[in-house]
């Protein structure tokens, strides 16, 4: 099998990727929703800022003020920043995130969601004559497994990226 890029190429192209969904039209007096299983609520707009709630997922929220990517939010009594990224103008479907996955990580892994891809790459490959097409997506597959939420958020961190930026 030949080399392959540095995994950290493709997620960068995520990070960006996700960074440009941001949703825009989020801003004071409106409302949004919550698009995480759990959305903590900051003490301040800054990634590490103290936690001074959380919200469960769906949950529909007013905006209160908008500060760059940051909202002050409130759901009832609770209050707080939260990065505009883990919110939606729209309610996502319950029981499922807006990938279509659902929502704990617990019960969907990065195989399970590339597995639909598994016959498609195979018939590809078989058409094209493409032998090691099998090999790069069992390396992506594994890759994907070796990718962390610690890494993720470290990343992200080092980067300046989401909602560390």
């Amino acid at each position: 099998m030949k080399p392959h890029p540095t995994p950290r190429l493709w997620l960068v192209a995520l990070m960006l990727t996700a960074a440009a969904t941001l949703e825009a039209a989020l801003t004071a007096g409106g409302t949004a929703y919550t698009k995480r299983f759990e959305t903590n609520l900051l003490a301040e707009p800054a990634p590490l800022a103290a936690v001074t709630g959380k919200v469960a997922y769906g949950r529909k929220l007013a905006i209160a003020e908008a500060r760059g990517a940051w909202l002050r939010v409130s759901d009832g009594p609770a209050a707080g920043w939260v990065f505009a990224g883990n919110l939606s103008e729209l309610k996502p479907a319950e029981g499922k995130g807006l990938d279509g996955l659902g929502l704990a990580a617990s019960a969907t892994t990065a195989t399970a969601a590339a597995r639909p891809l598994t016959p498609a790459a195979d018939d590809y490959a078989a058409r094209r004559n493409l032998t090691e097409a099998r090999d790069d997506l069992n390396w992506l597959i594994a890759l994907c497994a070796t990718v962390t939420p610690q890494k993720v958020e470290s990343f992200l961190q080092e980067q300046k990226k989401g909602e560390f930026q």
